[in-house]
């Protein structure tokens, strides 16, 4: 066990943060549109976006959580994989045709041309404020994983933050989508390549795959197919669910999923592309269970590698970036760092460039016609804005109560479902109105922060299980939204043309 990182791991470290500002710089010196900074040209290779997709989604909270999450409650959240195929159909084949009709810089153009101003609104703050919490929330993780890896103590959580997520705005604000898609490709062969590495190590060290369990642990809690249980954490029909939804929602409600398919040439091409990031996200989720696995044998069978106070099951959350720091060798710990530096900075500049194109699209060209529409100047500014105000704001996340992925759930789940519940009503409902939608997703989203903040509103000792969020926000949204929209709807001819929902 070596004591922390070396000089040539930081050395390795430096150079992928300079090469990172060097593509932005690169692409920055390429003249281009507004439309050209948000959408990268619309003739994108779809590889590359599915790509970036998946490595916008991921993060560095799935890439520290999902090993955490395997080690202290066992493959249970393994069960997600199911929704992959299903989230692809449905995305694929009903959402991602509905949305290449429209060649929209923003998603929320969309919700005014079929419900309103008032909806595109709704639906572009929803956005703004998700994905604000989304990238406060890894940037904390991320400080705070660098934390232990460095052996620094909590004072430098911030200065950590801060030097994270500048590093992201500033290339992804000089280069815009094209250089956030090459980054985001760069960045998931580093963390995919590190989490490859760990299992390939611990694999020599324990002299084989003998550490692949082949029964149940005893530290794992055995979690039921099925449960009407609110508090019970996981079930395997629960996290199928949550997971399809999710993938759903996002998929068909989430700027940065959206603008990524307007970043390629037609349907088919984002269809391909989304093909490519289901493709990915199985992968990647099978190689972190083996890191999760790989590194709860490690530890098991060294328990004296562990520092005092540590405990394989009680800082399952930690063995990672504990591994990564003091017991790869030197350079490849500077290698897996990067990887865990890729995951943070590749949510940031996807989250950074997404904001600004809303922020310059539905608010201030919407209400400032006048404003030059090819000139980039107002997005680099708000890109900056919007960084700035993450840094400061991932200060807070550490008040919200629970491990890696619990926090994450309850801080960003919020708005992700009430966000597409706007859209479900603009494309799907024939007799919606904007009074139906708007009024569906406000209570959406009060349902669902009435679960995840059960315990700290009622007093309560046990919190609601947040698989809960998904589902009971989409059913009260679409059901309010129905009974308003039925009991406002007017049969007028539609402002836009019908929608048919075909293969393009």
């Amino acid at each position: 066990m070596k004591n922390g990182l070396h000089w040539i791991d930081f050395l390795i470290i430096a150079i992928y943060a300079l090469g990172m500002l060097a593509l932005g710089w690169y692409y920055s010196r390429k003249r281009a549109t507004a439309d050209e900074y948000f959408t990268g040209g619309r003739s994108m290779s779809p590889i590359l976006i599915g790509i970036s997709l998946f490595a916008t989604l991921l993060s560095t909270i799935s890439y520290l959580s999902k090993p955490g999450e395997i080690v202290k409650n066992g493959p249970y959240i393994l069960t997600a994989v199911v929704s992959i195929p299903i989230a692809f159909y449905v995305v694929g084949y009903w959402l991602i045709p509905v949305f290449m009709k429209f060649r929209l810089t923003s998603a929320y153009e969309l919700l005014e041309k079929k419900l309103g101003l008032s909806s595109r609104l709704i639906g572009a703050s929803m956005f703004i404020l998700l994905r604000l919490m989304w990238m406060s929330v890894l940037l904390n993780f991320a400080a705070g994983a660098l934390l232990v890896m460095f052996e620094l103590d909590d004072r430098w959580l911030f200065p950590l933050t801060a030097l994270i997520g500048t590093i992201a705005l500033v290339y992804s604000s000089m280069g815009g989508l094209r250089a956030v898609v090459v980054t985001d490709t760069i960045q998931f062969v580093l963390l995919l390549g590190g989490a490859i590495l760990v299992v390939v190590f611990v694999s020599m060290r324990l002299g084989g795959l003998d550490w692949f369990p082949t029964e149940w642990h005893p530290d794992w809690k055995k979690q039921p197919v099925f449960s009407l249980d609110p508090y019970l954490r996981l079930t395997v029909l629960g996290v199928i669910l949550t997971q399809t939804l999710w993938s759903i929602c996002t998929a068909g409600g989430d700027q940065t999923a959206i603008q990524r398919y307007m970043a390629t040439s037609d349907a088919k091409q984002a269809r391909r592309a989304y093909l490519v990031n289901s493709i990915v996200t199985l992968v990647a989720s099978l190689v972190l269970a083996l890191v999760g696995l790989s590194l709860m044998a490690y530890f098991a069978k060294f328990p004296g590698a562990l520092p005092e106070g540590f405990t394989v099951n009680g800082s399952a959350d930690k063995l990672f970036p504990l591994f990564i720091s003091h017991h790869l060798p030197v350079g490849l710990s500077g290698f897996v760092v990067a990887g865990m530096f890729a995951a943070a900075m590749s949510s940031v500049d996807s989250g950074v460039n997404s904001i600004s194109a809303v922020v310059t699209t539905d608010f201030i060209q919407r209400f400032r016609p006048k404003v030059d529409k090819e000139s980039m100047l107002t997005a680099k500014l708000v890109a900056v804005s919007v960084g700035v105000i993450v840094i400061f704001g991932s200060s807070l996340i550490e008040h919200v109560p629970g491990n890696l992925l619990a926090v994450s759930k309850r801080a960003t789940d919020l708005l992700v479902t009430p966000l597409f519940t706007l859209f479900f009503f603009a494309l799907f409902v024939r007799f919606s109105t904007a009074a139906g939608a708007n009024t569906g997703a406000i209570c959406g989203f009060l349902s669902a922060a009435l679960i995840a903040f059960w315990n700290p509103l009622f007093d309560q000792e046990n919190s609601l299980s947040f698989t809960w969020i998904s589902p009971v926000a989409l059913t009260v949204g679409i059901t309010v939204g129905c009974i308003v929209s039925r009991l406002t709807y007017r049969k007028t001819a539609s402002a836009s043309p019908e929608l048919e929902f075909k293969d393009e």
